[in-house]
């Protein structure tokens, strides 16, 4: 690149970064405005980025990140990236100069401690396809109009930046494999899996690997899914083609439609117009049209009216996803219990409450001509039908999104009780050591502001659940043992297990009994020790997360659907993940499989011992209890040094 900086600022800068060479560490952080200021100044530049990115290992080791959250780069995560751009001001300026010094250390230029060349690559071509949008700006007339501005200007700039340091090729693949693996879990909300191949698109006419532009090709061909006899259709004129079309045509399309959708859980707009058809005109061709097994077949013959019902009200084009939700809720045979279709029917007629008509109504785009209840009917249909594809989105409820997950597989009719009541009453209760919680009597949860690109049902349901799983904890506090012994059962249902065990002395803090921990979860858990029990319930258990250096992040909720053994006979963990992480690298080598190994869409997995290394409590029936002795000694130290190398750095242990 060609240098053309105004020479002061680029001296200003070296001004700056002097002054704080010099310092001495206490004294660093008063200087620490002057240095991002001149930087910001030297960025708005062309070539300043270049001069900037020459001078990164100066400027990491000058001190310019100390005591942030950019000090250690083997912490940082892709995916907080675009968050702090956007967030304006130093915290914009401070995470382009971290990218900037990733760059220098993925090039080779710069060797950091704790981070290789390879692991700048894989944090960087991550980042980039995760903001892909970033790299390839849309050119839209409200964009022309409302104009860019400092920030976002920086932004386009530093990621044209990293585009000629780093291979488009590598992102085509980080990208594609993004999406794959996404659309393997079957989430309910696509946005990002649609937005994803919406901008991938632009990189078709780049210079990258043949498979990745076929991928990129075919995910864009499921979204947008053209037949034979719907090319050069917009929907509304597919309405009226499909009107002209003889019997075995309308089955031919159905078929192509439904193999699409089942394929990649993504449904097409003329999908929808088709489908909306045929439930007028010829509702025995719908099994077809959904591809339907055996028993989906036979429960659309058992309550074809109400199936057809259901279609009418809450499966339209801007909620196309439903009918993929629908196919898989026929599957399940979930109309089949008892409770379902009452509930169903009273949540279409129920009268909302104003503020939850107009969450509602905000998650689509206006004049679609579509009721609220549309929109709550539309999402009972997805969860009903996709209990492992609801996710907590970028909020910390991943408890919630658990106990709707369990409800919808295992107590459908509770799970209906409770969207009725918060969406007409505004309440919902749970029992509690005798005592009733109303949800509309507390005020604090966990989320103070719901990021409200959640599905319907969470929209709805993730505000009560929350302040009533606080309160939950609230009221186990001071009891001498982790609070969610109490807690869990009360809040998910009475088929949680009263047994519970944590790694965590809560009087002290420290790890106190770890190899007892690991024998006991073997002895209630792995077949070859827990004399043949099977899960009968997902339980609800707690992990510790790590990156992919394996440095401890946090605590977060996960449900084990099932221990079996995989494609390879090994005995693996399979688990719910609400966050929807399809790009799971956990370090040590432990990285979360989504396919490959027998799992069901939406479920995680991974070998048995790998799991327990990062397990920080669970649930176990005592009367199902194998002899923990019989776990081999080799297997316990093996475990036990992955946590004690991981997140364990952060706990004081003692040994017993």
């Amino acid at each position: 690149m060609t240098l053309n900086v105004e020479t002061t600022k680029a001296e200003t800068f070296k001004q700056e970064l002097e002054t704080m060479e010099t310092a001495y560490s206490f004294a660093k952080p008063m200087y620490h405005s002057n240095l991002l200021q001149a930087a910001a100044n030297l960025m708005d530049e062309e070539g300043g980025l270049s001069v900037l990115y020459k001078m990164a290992e100066r400027y990491d080791q000058a001190g310019i990140f100390q005591d942030s959250p950019w000090e250690d780069p083997s912490k940082l995560q892709p995916y907080l990236v675009k968050g702090s751009l956007q967030a304006g001001g130093m915290t914009s300026i401070s995470e382009m100069l971290s990218e900037l010094r990733m760059i220098a250390i993925a090039k080779g230029e710069y060797e950091r401690e704790g981070v290789s060349k390879e692991q700048a690559q894989s944090f960087l071509h991550e980042v980039m396809a995760l903001n892909i949008d970033i790299l390839f700006p849309e050119e839209t007339e409200a964009a022309r109009i409302e104009g860019k501005g400092k920030d976002k200007d920086r932004m386009e700039r530093l990621f044209q930046f990293l585009s000629e340091k780093l291979s488009l090729a590598a992102i085509s693949g980080e990208l594609v494999k993004e999406m794959r693996e996404l659309i393997a879990q079957r989430p309910i909300m696509v946005n990002r899996i649609v937005k994803m191949a919406e901008h991938a698109e632009k990189l078709l006419d780049k210079d990258i690997d043949e498979a990745d532009r076929k991928a990129i090709q075919s995910y864009l061909h499921a979204i947008n899914r053209k037949t034979k006899k719907s090319q050069n259709c917009d929907v509304k004129k597919y309405r009226t083609k499909v009107k002209e079309l003889k019997e075995e045509d309308l089955k031919k399309e159905a078929q192509s439609f439904a193999k699409t959708m089942r394929d990649t859980g993504l449904v097409a707009p003329n999908h929808v117009v088709l489908v909306r058809y045929l439930n007028k005109q010829y509702p025995h061709m719908l099994p077809e049209a959904l591809a339907l097994s055996k028993k989906g077949k036979a429960n659309v013959e058992e309550h074809m009216e109400f199936v057809q019902n259901l279609i009418k009200v809450g499966v339209h084009i801007p909620l196309r996803q439903s009918l993929y939700g629908l196919a898989k809720l026929l599957d399940r045979g979930v109309l089949s219990s008892s409770p379902v279709i009452p509930g169903i029917r009273r949540i279409i007629e129920l009268d909302l409450q104003p503020d939850i008509r107009r969450v509602l109504l905000n998650s689509i785009n206006g004049n679609e001509g579509i009721t609220a209840n549309s929109i709550l009917v539309a999402g009972i249909i997805s969860v009903l039908g996709q209990p492992l594809g609801i996710g907590q989105g970028m909020n910390p409820t991943c408890q919630t999104a658990r106990g709707i997950s369990l409800w919808s597989l295992h107590a459908p009719g509770h799970l209906l009780d409770l969207i009725a009541r918060a969406a007409r009453d505004g309440d919902i209760d749970v029992m509690f050591e005798g005592a009733t919680i109303h949800s509309k009597d507390l005020r604090e949860g966990l989320v103070d502001d719901l990021h409200e690109e959640l599905d319907p049902v969470s929209l709805v349901l993730v505000p009560h659940l929350d302040r009533i799983y606080s309160e939950l904890v609230r009221r186990s506090k001071f009891r001498g043992d982790d609070v969610h012994k109490w807690v869990n059962p009360a809040f998910y249902g009475n088929w949680i297990s009263k047994g519970f065990c944590s790694v965590i002395d809560p009087m002290t803090g420290s790890v106190a009994d770890y190899p007892g921990f690991v024998r006991l979860f073997y002895a209630t858990h792995h077949p070859d020790y827990n004399e043949g029990y099977e899960l009968i319930y997902p339980n609800p258990v707690g992990i510790f997360i790590t990156n992919s250096f394996g440095k401890f992040l946090g605590l977060h909720a996960v449900s084990i659907q099932r221990i079996a053994k995989d494609t390879k006979g090994e005995i693996r963990v399979y688990f719910y993940n609400p966050n929807n992480d399809s790009a799971q690298d956990w370090g040590q080598g432990i990285q979360p499989s989504v396919t490959g190994f027998n799992e069901i869409p939406g479920e995680s997995s991974l070998p048995f011992h790998q799991f327990v290394a990062r397990l920080y409590a669970f649930h176990y029936n005592q009367y199902e209890q194998g002899d923990a002795y019989a776990v081999d000694d080799q297997i316990v130290n093996d475990v036990e040094k992955l946590a004690k190398e991981s997140w364990g750095d952060q706990y004081t242990w003692v040994q017993l």
